[in-house]
């Protein structure tokens, strides 16, 4: 039994959404966290395939005590192995603090999970992340309030994890560096969560890595202040520039099965482009407007769109990459689809026509693939806005990492969400002079 219906505007016009009933919540939310859960593990059996044991092992140790700063290629530092059992044990452990929290689970969750799992490629391990999410965990305490309403906060605020790793690495015992970690996740903890939801005001739901654009915020704040205090901070670029062909049938084996599935679920085929009549903009939950089923076959075509991009254009699925096309995937249930992501990515390539950059430089190939979080403006204003930004953001988001230091993992959320700032009241001008000519 259906109890009520949402009315929603799209660009299109307004459509009435009919919302399911607390059992088909349920059930959809169960299908889900098994969906999940069967990533998760295939991951982790994946990277046996790759790598033995002892060498997955070495290579998560390898991983844990590197430097995590933009751009750090896990595949690089610990080997294919390594990487994908780290990202299973990261999504596993993801999994398990949403259902911990009780949090609602729907498109906001698979996002959020998938988006944890591609930044355990490049950036977040079993190690540099809890700090945060405890600080999170702390603040809501603090402020009286269930963990369930910022848990996904306290997962995308491990953005800053390579902050975290920096301050343990100087530290010069463990007592000093368990200090150290609490007092620096407690900081980003308390200062992310209320950052996070003025950010979204400030944008107005055009940057889907909200969180990322908060985390440029806090991470500008606190490395700006370290570096007064004499604290140094180095990056450098670790890239695997070799595509391993197992890696890559991996990648289009998972988007192929949730494609599929898609397909299979789905009774009346033609309602499969639903989801393109959406913007995307926040917050754009695709399983509640229009099914699991549809979302599953929208991610699933979203992995074969990103993932045969990177490879047409001379690039390289690793670690890094991995995490641009998980992420991409995951957004496929809140907020992306072909139709908003296209022109970005289109705007990306061609900006490498006629700037000083090549297309397949490692920072732009994630540049590309991270522009996505922009495909709201495309969705809302058209195409051609799309381009745009993508032409601007790739730009852009080559100059905003010296802000935070490179420890910020989601700068390109950083920079979509300044670009947004900068541009979407622009292009509403234009828009409403248009609209009265």
């Amino acid at each position: 039994m259906r109890l009520f219906s949402m009315i929603l505007t799209t660009p299109r016009g307004v459509s009435v959404i009919d919302v399911p009933s607390n059992s088909t919540k349920h059930s959809t939310a169960d299908t889900i966290e098994r969906i999940l859960w069967a990533v998760a593990i295939s991951m982790m059996l994946f990277a046996f395939c790759l790598d033995t044991p002892s060498g997955i092992f070495q290579g998560i140790w390898r991983i844990i005590l590197h430097p995590d700063g933009l751009i750090t290629d896990y595949s690089s530092v610990g080997g294919f192995g390594a990487t994908f059992f780290n990202a299973g044990l990261i999504m596993a452990a993801s999994i398990i603090i949403v259902k911990l929290s009780h949090a609602m689970i729907s498109g906001p969750t698979i996002a959020c999970i998938f988006l944890m799992a591609g930044f355990a490629m490049f950036g977040k391990n079993v190690a540099n992340i809890w700090p945060i999410i405890l600080g999170v965990f702390l603040f809501s305490k603090v402020n009286h309030e269930s963990f369930s309403k910022y848990v996904y906060i306290a997962l995308y605020a491990t953005a800053l994890s390579p902050l975290i790793t920096a301050v343990a690495i100087e530290s010069e015992n463990m007592l000093q560096k368990l200090i150290v970690v609490i007092v620096f996740g407690a900081v980003i903890g308390f200062l992310t969560p209320p950052l996070a939801t003025y950010c979204l005001r400030v944008h107005q739901g055009y940057n889907l890595y909200n969180v990322g654009f908060a985390a440029g915020l806090v991470g500008t704040l606190i490395v700006s202040v370290m570096k007064s205090f004499g604290f140094e901070i180095t990056t450098s670029l670790v890239w695997t520039y070799e595509n391993n062909p197992l890696v890559v049938g991996y990648m289009y084996l998972l988007s192929t099965i949730l494609m599929v599935a898609g397909w299979w679920m789905t009774p009346d085929k033609r309602s499969l482009k639903r989801i393109y009549r959406h913007s995307g903009r926040l917050v754009a939950d695709f399983i509640l407007l229009d099914g699991l089923p549809i979302t599953l076959f929208n991610m699933g075509t979203l992995g074969i769109f990103a993932t045969t991009y990177i490879l047409l254009i001379g690039g390289t699925i690793n670690g890094a990459t991995m995490g641009g096309i998980f992420t991409i995937i995951g957004f496929g249930a809140f907020g992306k689809h072909l139709r908003n992501v296209v022109p970005v990515v289109g705007g990306v390539f061609l900006g490498s026509l006629v700037k000083v950059w090549s297309i397949n430089d490692p920072s732009v190939q994630l540049g590309a693939l991270f522009a996505t979080a922009l495909s709201p403006i495309s969705g809302q204003f058209g195409w051609p806005y799309g381009i745009l930004m993508g032409f601007l953001h790739s730009s852009m988001v080559l100059n905003t990492s010296i802000l935070h230091g490179g420890l910020n993992l989601y700068n390109n959320g950083f920079s979509a969400g300044i670009l947004a700032l900068i541009m979407v009241p622009i292009i509403e001008t234009f828009q409403k002079r248009k609209n009265h000519m």
